[in-house]
Formats: structure tokens, sequence, C-alpha cells
């Protein structure tokens, strides 16, 4: 028996490893791409690994980083990331402990709302969106972070549920008898037991607003602002030649920064997520 489950484990590793390299295989395409002169990569030598002709160093890097608003395009792109996810963390999570903590008939029905938020298309939102927040003036990167909000609440609010439910309750009632107010109560007891659904659903949030092209692209002023995966499809040289260069370059800039963040917290991606659904 423990032979055979560990044949299957061993045919499932080898598996799930070559998915992983059909996943890898285009960041790695990007890199190599990225250390190329542009002739090399225009030509049938895209595939190949940089040789001494067709090295280019960093030299695309520099390209990318100092041309095209790369630097405003970059901090534009944090500062949405940091405003939007801070808020989804901080409202998603209160609404729900209200949730779990108050149940009647009403904050069931916002639970399943938001549930059911999370499959409705984008598609069929986005020109009332684009015109909305042209209405509302929600079209800047300091204040894109409350449609931000309604787009990741669905998620959020269904994690930060679940794991609400395995919470004690007479952690909160003691803390109450102490003399915490509900609000203090939430930021001194709730805040710390909930910090693996808190890094779980930020990670997750994070790599979403970060790579984010097409709600930026429809409520920023693009004459403004600019957002990272905005400005990659601008690097186009005289008569519209498209700089493949600088563009494999700022590819990896973008990519990178998620790659590192993932990298280093995936361990609590999958405790957040297992113990947002398996617990209560």
């Amino acid at each position: 028996m423990n032979k055979r489950h560990n044949v299957a484990n061993t045919f499932l590793t080898v598996v799930f490893s070559l998915f992983s390299l059909a996943w890898i295989y285009p960041v790695v395409m990007i890199l190599l791409n990225s250390l190329k002169k542009e002739s090399a990569i225009s030509t049938s030598t895209v595939f190949q690994l940089p040789t001494a002709e067709s090295f280019a160093g960093l030299t695309n890097y520099i390209n990318a980083v100092g041309s095209k608003g790369f630097v405003g395009a970059f901090f534009t792109s944090l500062l949405i990331t940091v405003t939007s996810v801070a808020a989804i963390l901080l409202f998603c999570s209160m609404c729900a402990w209200y949730i779990t903590r108050v149940e009647n008939k009403l904050t069931k029905a916002i639970y399943y709302l938001f549930v059911f938020s999370m499959v409705v298309p984008f598609q069929m939102l986005m020109f009332t969106l684009a015109s909305t927040s042209d209405q509302l003036k929600l079209n800047t990167p300091w204040n894109i972070w409350v449609i931000y909000l309604g787009f990741g609440a669905g998620l959020a609010v269904f994690m930060f549920a679940g794991f609400m439910k395995s919470i004690p309750l007479e952690v909160e009632e003691a803390a109450m008898i102490d003399g915490c107010t509900p609000l203090k109560t939430y930021f001194t007891i709730v805040i710390p037991i909930l910090k693996p659904t808190l890094i779980s659903v930020g990670i997750l949030e994070t790599m979403w607003v970060w790579n984010d092209y097409l709600l930026p692209y429809l409520v920023l002023d693009r004459k403004k602002y600019t957002t990272v995966p905005i400005l990659i499809q601008y690097f186009k040289g005289s008569y519209g030649r498209v700089e493949m260069g600088p563009m494999m370059a700022c590819i990896m800039l973008t990519v990178l920064p998620i790659i590192i963040l993932y990298l280093f917290c995936q361990k609590h991606i999958i405790k957040g997520v297992v113990a947002g659904a398996v617990k209560g």
C-alpha cells in the first residue's frame, strides 16, 4: 500500500513539475530576450540563449528605466496598489467580522451578495464604470482605490468570514468585559488572530492590483497618469516600430517584485486559504 502511494506521489510530482515548467517558460524567455540586442529579438534567434554577439547586458533595462516615464508609472502603480490593498484589508475584514458576529437575515443577505459579486464578469460593468468614475471623480491614482475596493471585496470578505468563524467568541467577550469598545476589540484582539488570512488576502490582492491593465486603462486619465502595465504598450520607436528590448526589460521589472513577494510569502497564502476554507 505504501509502495503504491509512493509511486502515485512520484507520478504527481513529475506531472506537476512539467506543468510548472510550462508556466515558468514564458518568464524565462522574457528574461533572456531582455538581455539581447534588438536585432536578436526580432529574428529566429529569439528562442536561443544570448551569445557574445547578441548579448546587450543591462542596456535594455537602462533604456526602460530612463525613458518612457517608467519611474512615474512605477510609483503610480505602487500608490494604487498600496492604497487599494490597504482599503480592502481594513474594510473587508471589518465587514466580515460584523457579518459573522451579528447573525440575522440582513447580514446573511450581505454575505451572499459579496459571494455573488465574484461571479459577475468585469466586462458587464466596464462601460458603465468608466462613465460613473468620471462623474464621481474617481479617475486619479489617489481615489481609484474605491473602485478596487468594490471589485476586491467579494473574495476578501469570503476568506475573512471563513476564518472569523474559527475565532472563539469568548475571547472577544472577555475583552469587552474588561472594558474594550468594539473598535478596540477589533484592533487588539481580532486583527492579531486574523494575521494569516490578512497576509493571504493581501498577497492575492496585491498580485491582482499590481498587474491589472484594463481597469486603470478605462478609468484613469491616461494623459496625466500611467501605470506600468499600460506603459508597456507604449514602447514604440520611429514609424511605429516596437522597441522589443526595453519592452522585455520593462515586463521583467514589472513581474519581478510580484515574483519575489510570492516566493517569500507563499506559505502564508496556503495557510490563510486553508484556514478560511476549512475552519468554522
